[in-house]
């Protein structure tokens, strides 16, 4: 063998699952990260740096909910942000996130086992909570997205109500999603949260959510009404398509408008991916046609 050329590529491990129910399976996780040291949901943290930083001092007290096998912790820590304290589900996520920390020293970031629909913290105690993609992984299974199904509706209000009641009196939420604001809203609107609602996109080809939520600070016409919003046009790369975050998009029309590349037939982890999304599609489709009385 030549000595110049280099080995093969290691093998990517294809923890992807067969429905996107699995998501909502505990032991889907704890499976997923035992074969798999790191993946980020919804970009890395470069991508969105510029905006979590204008929300965060030095001092704050962080809460990172759904940490998974992320390194957005580290990243923060880098950036001087040492009051970290990250929770997930999964006993195998917390005890591989709490060996990589201590094997890069970071010793002052806490991390937990924890349910993040029962938060076990007292009142008032984190400046920022965080959630990047943990949020969206409810909406798996939630039929039409303008009326989710009862149980979905309150596994989502279990979570924020947890986060808002962790948040000391002007504390921060900040959430990182697919979800676009007339699915959100409706949710951060609901009358027993006293925070103001505002939001930013990132991203290239598909837009990510910012949500910036600020308790104590509702407006008095901050209305219930999920007022239905433009979203920047979607441009599909071929590394975007070759990710798991593109299951949780809900523009759905705009997708099926989109050519399909000639790579999609032959990679099958694209194949994959387009396969549980137009499932995905074709079941809000008809939650759609059933609440509007028309023929699909």
């Amino acid at each position: 063998m030549d000595p110049t050329q280099t080995g093969p590529e290691p093998q990517k491990t294809d923890v992807v699952p067969a429905t996107a129910s699995a998501y909502l399976d505990p032991h889907y996780w704890d499976q997923r990260f035992t074969e798999e040291e790191h993946y980020e949901w919804f970009k890395d943290y470069s991508h969105f740096r510029h905006l979590i930083l204008q929300h965060i001092k030095p001092d704050s007290s962080i809460l990172e909910v759904g940490c998974g096998n992320s390194q957005l912790c580290e990243e923060l820590y880098r950036d001087g942000i040492t009051d970290l304290t990250c929770i997930d589900l999964s006993s195998v996520a917390v005890e591989k996130m709490k060996q990589r920390l201590f094997s890069k020293g970071y010793k002052e970031i806490k991390v937990l086992e924890a349910d993040m629909l029962d938060l076990p913290f007292e009142d008032e105690c984190f400046d920022v909570v965080i959630e990047k993609g943990t949020m969206d992984v409810l909406f798996v299974d939630s039929g039409d997205p303008w009326n989710p199904k009862p149980e979905t509706a309150s596994k989502v209000m279990a979570m924020l109500q947890g986060v808002h009641r962790v948040l000391k009196p002007h504390g921060i939420f900040l959430s990182i999603t697919f979800g676009q604001p007339h699915f959100r809203r409706p949710f951060f609107n609901a009358p027993e949260f006293t925070w103001s609602i505002e939001w930013r996109t990132f991203g290239d080809g598909f837009h990510y959510f910012f949500y910036i939520l600020k308790k104590g600070q509702r407006s008095l016409d901050n209305s219930g009404y999920a007022e239905k919003v433009d979203v920047p046009s979607i441009s599909l790369f071929h590394e975007e398509l070759d990710d798991e975050a593109y299951l949780f998009r809900t523009n759905f029309d705009e997708i099926l408008l989109l050519p399909v590349p000639q790579y999609c037939a032959t990679g099958s982890r694209i194949n994959r991916f387009l396969i549980l999304y137009l499932s995905r599609v074709n079941k809000c489709n008809r939650a759609e046609a059933m609440r509007t009385q028309s023929p699909i």
